[in-house]
């Protein structure tokens, strides 16, 4: 997805994503998360007069950047370390509280694993019986990661996982069953079983210590990019992948 040639899917034909209706609906999905109405060149650096508005490939488009410069998506509270932000441009999925070392992903639950999402490290007992937020990207939102906090990088890693696996399901509905939905909507298994970045930070704060922050990349994306290393200290907001 790397290659030149995967950019010809962003031509401006019917079926291509720079269609009327595909700029229509990239600019819908990001105007509805900021509480904006711009267009896709205002909020996002592209060339619209160039091929492929740009984008040289389709990771670089699926990463495109925000103009930050023109003040798109400002970081809230960004001094204020009591103020926890969204690591990325996404619905929330789940809250889940006092967490489980270990579960089982089985037909009727589908539970967090911390030792599993954590890849069993060391500092994966630290989480025990905390509370895990997850949030959901589509393939038409903005595809990096923000550090919820500002503090340190203790530990920055890719765990490698599996492509388009799901687990058992009950009472599975005509609209789950389409081949598709049921890697969508087994996010706690996914958080064990997909590829996925993980990072673990020391919130400048002692009231809220360590957290962990995964990004994780569903199906058939399974590639994650780190861009902060071990020991960096990050402001609140700023890119972590």
């Amino acid at each position: 997805m790397s290659s030149p040639e995967s950019a010809e899917v962003l031509g401006t034909d019917n079926e291509s994503w720079f269609s009327p209706h595909g700029v229509k609906a990239l600019e819908e999905v990001a105007n509805a998360a900021g509480g904006t109405a711009h267009t896709f060149e205002q909020m996002f650096h592209c060339d619209p007069s160039a091929k492929h508005y740009g984008y040289k490939s389709w990771d670089d488009f699926f990463t495109r950047q925000f103009r930050w410069e023109d003040g798109m998506r400002p970081v809230a509270g960004a001094d204020d370390d009591n103020v926890i932000v969204n690591a990325c441009e996404s619905k929330v999925y789940k809250v889940a509280y006092d967490t489980k070392e270990r579960e089982q992903f089985w037909i009727k639950g589908q539970p967090y694993s911390v030792k599993d999402m954590l890849a069993f490290d060391d500092l994966s007992n630290d989480f025990v019986g905390g509370t895990i937020y997850q949030a959901f990207l589509s393939a038409l939102s903005y595809h990096r990661w923000h550090c919820p906090v500002a503090g340190t990088v203790k530990k920055a890693y890719v765990v490698p996982g599996t492509y388009f696996s799901e687990p058992l399901y009950e009472n599975f509905t005509s609209e789950e069953s389409d081949g598709t939905s049921g890697q969508t909507t087994s996010q706690e298994y996914l958080s064990a079983i997909a590829t996925r970045a993980v990072m673990f930070i020391e919130s400048d704060n002692p009231k809220i210590g360590m957290i962990a922050v995964i990004g994780i990349g569903m199906t058939e994306v399974s590639t994650c990019d780190i861009t902060v290393k071990e020991g960096q200290h990050v402001k609140k907001g700023e890119e972590l992948g």
